[in-house]
């Protein structure tokens, strides 16, 4: 499917990986920008990976996890090999990934920030993850979600 003009979508069209795009009217009151996503899509919410952006040691590092779960710092640290995990500063996130808060996606980042996804990607045929937009997600293979972002794959939910 041809993408909608995000850095996401053109990284996908470009490396030919198969993929959906779906598109859903996002709601400026909703709470939660990933379990809306599920929502309007109508999927569970544990296939819908939300993007985070946290410091290991210093280093901005992208977190992966499903929408119904929270990123666990000290796992995120262990699966990097660090010793301390914070959240990034949203404007930080904004500047080195390209994206919105709410919009960010794993994939397409503006700088080749050091990615980690939660495990329970792989009891999915396909997984939904933001396409760079808040309102827009795309369906893709957990492997190929893993390959594009050269990802290390690690129990970092809680």
């Amino acid at each position: 499917m041809a993408g909608k003009g995000t850095p996401a979508t053109a990284l996908l069209v470009k490396r030919k990986i198969t993929h959906r795009l779906h598109s859903y009217e996002h709601d400026p009151q909703h709470e939660s920008y990933g379990l809306e996503a599920a929502e309007a899509l109508g999927v569970a919410a544990e296939r819908v990976f939300k993007t985070l952006v946290a410091e290991v040691d210093g280093v901005l590092t992208v977190g992966v996890v499903p929408v119904t779960h929270q990123l666990d710092l000290k796992a995120l640290a262990a699966a990097r090999g660090g010793k301390r995990a914070r959240m990034a500063d949203g404007a930080a996130a904004q500047r080195a990934t390209g994206y919105v808060l709410g919009g960010i996606s794993p994939l397409g980042q503006r700088g080749r920030l050091p990615l980690v996804i939660d495990d329970s990607v792989k009891r999915f045929e396909t997984v939904y993850c933001s396409a760079g937009r808040r309102g827009l997600e795309l369906e893709l293979a957990p492997d190929d979600l893993i390959s594009l972002t050269d990802a290390t794959v690690a129990p970092i939910a809680t």
